[in-house]
């Protein structure tokens, strides 16, 4: 069976849209409608007029464009495509967290579940976080979750005083300083860029941070330089096609793999021929408590228009 040709069929018989982050497989980028990070995948959720949202991403994503459009049918190719950054901030425990400081304002990283959400005053990405923070009142107290890593370069970048819940991506923790190093060593003219959910001793050797498509913006603005690329490894898919004269290198993990470089569990989990078999079924299926659709989505309402 030709797969591509497959899912073109679907897609139009369906009328769905295939909405794609940068970490998937290179093949499902290729075929998707909108390739993106967070902020954009949320934002083409929230506009589209399909009648099914194939989220080809993780768990926390395709329940973020149910909430954005509670009336469409939302799939995931793999219901087990979950975060291990959404997995470290539990509801109940989060809640009484919220509940110890009432007078900070919660703001959140799109990195979490939809009671996270509901829980929330303001949802922020990776790629509007400092302007989120910066539009709260200096006086204000914050709270800010679940990514710490991301939490403190917020802090370092702003200088606000901010109390972070002590949650992290292992995929962006996994990037080891020696290897690091090394592999400076052996190409010292590449710049490193990074993900901001990366920890401080890496972020302190980049030349650029930013979310995933800052960093693919930021390599296209300087095509004539070489980098190091600390962030999931799926990204040098759409960099490596956009800027094919662009020489990119993984930033190394600690643990050796055959890429030598991080790459997220979930986000691999999804392939074509789920992404195929989820369109002729209609199945998963993504569904979110009403309740819950009515108080997360003030919060991402809220981002969104601040991200105008």
């Amino acid at each position: 069976m030709d797969l591509v040709k497959e899912i073109n069929r679907l897609k139009k018989e369906k009328n769905a849209v295939i909405l794609a982050h940068y970490y998937q497989v290179g093949e499902i980028q290729d075929i998707a409608d909108y390739v993106g990070d967070s902020l954009g995948l949320s934002q083409k959720a929230a506009e589209t007029d399909a009648d099914m949202i194939v989220f080809a991403g993780v768990h926390f994503m395709a329940e973020t464009a149910k909430i954005l459009s509670p009336s469409k049918t939302v799939v995931l190719p793999d219901l087990n495509a979950g975060c291990s950054l959404a997995d470290s901030c539990p509801p109940e425990a989060f809640e009484k967290f919220t509940k110890a400081h009432p007078d900070h304002v919660v703001i959140t990283y799109v990195n979490c579940s939809a009671e996270i959400k509901a829980l929330s005053d303001i949802v922020c990405t990776s790629s509007n976080a400092l302007k989120i923070v910066e539009s709260i009142p200096k006086e204000t107290p914050i709270i800010f979750a679940p990514d710490k890593n991301l939490g403190r370069y917020i802090i370092n970048e702003t200088g606000r005083d901010m109390l972070l819940w002590d949650g992290s991506c292992i995929v962006h923790e996994a990037f080891s300083m020696e290897k690091l190093i090394q592999l400076h060593k052996k190409y010292p003219d590449y710049k490193i860029i990074a993900h901001p959910e990366s920890e401080t001793h890496i972020l302190d050797t980049a030349t650029y941070i930013g979310s995933t498509s800052g960093m693919i913006n930021y390599v296209k603005a300087h095509q004539d330089q070489k980098f190091i690329v600390a962030t999931e490894a799926g990204i040098l898919h759409k960099m490596q096609q956009e800027m094919p004269n662009t020489e990119l290198v993984p930033a190394p993990a600690k643990e050796d793999n055959t890429c030598a470089c991080s790459e997220c569990h979930f986000m691999k989990m999804n392939t074509m021929q789920k992404l195929y078999d989820c369109m002729l079924n209609e199945s998963p299926q993504i569904e979110v408590d009403p309740a819950i659709i009515e108080r997360a989505l003030l919060p991402i309402e809220r981002m969104l228009e601040l991200s105008k």
